[in-house]
């Protein structure tokens, strides 16, 4: 996925402006593609350029509204049909235990306990977020729900796994 898609199909229900966008991301797509407000300005005026989005308003304090365009659509519908590409995996943790045999026992401790507390607390935000989303309707919601459920899984499954990994050095 890229912050192009992201924001093309954050336009497809209704024009924004950069500030809406952000406002929409952050309590949105934000929890799997985190973006800053100058990436998703400077991604707007590339969408504009290359005419996958129109200004269709520009208020005070030079605020500009977008919409997507046909183009934009067609743009949108072909990434969501084309085959999602294979990523990459880096993992700073998964780097560290290889070379688990350099660092003390208490560092290696420390270092998974801090991974499974962290982990732990990630699970609780998004079961929050969940609640929180119970009561909401419509597409983005729904979609984000299975989204946020993956996320959960992924918490839960690094949490145990940083247990399972200390008592097996503990072992």
């Amino acid at each position: 996925m890229s912050l192009r898609h992201a924001l093309l199909g954050l336009l497809v229900d209704r024009p924004a402006s950069g500030y809406d966008l952000m406002k929409l991301f952050d309590t949105s797509l934000a929890h799997v593609w985190p973006a800053t407000q100058s990436q998703v300005y400077g991604e707007l005026n590339r969408l504009a350029e290359a005419g996958l989005v129109d200004v269709s308003a520009e208020g005070p304090r030079r605020r500009k509204e977008y919409t997507i365009t046909g183009q934009g659509r067609q743009e949108l519908g072909s990434w969501l049909a084309a085959p999602t590409q294979r990523q990459p995996r880096r993992s700073e943790l998964l780097l560290k235990v290889f070379f688990l045999h350099l660092a003390t026992p208490e560092q290696t401790r420390a270092m998974l306990a801090e991974r499974e507390k962290r982990a732990a607390a990630d699970h609780e935000r998004l079961a929050a977020l969940r609640a929180a989303l119970e009561s909401e309707e419509g597409p983005l919601t729904v979609n984000g729900r299975i989204a946020l459920e993956y996320g959960l899984r992924w918490a839960e499954m690094e949490r145990d796994w940083a247990g399972w990994a200390a008592a097996q050095i503990e072992g």
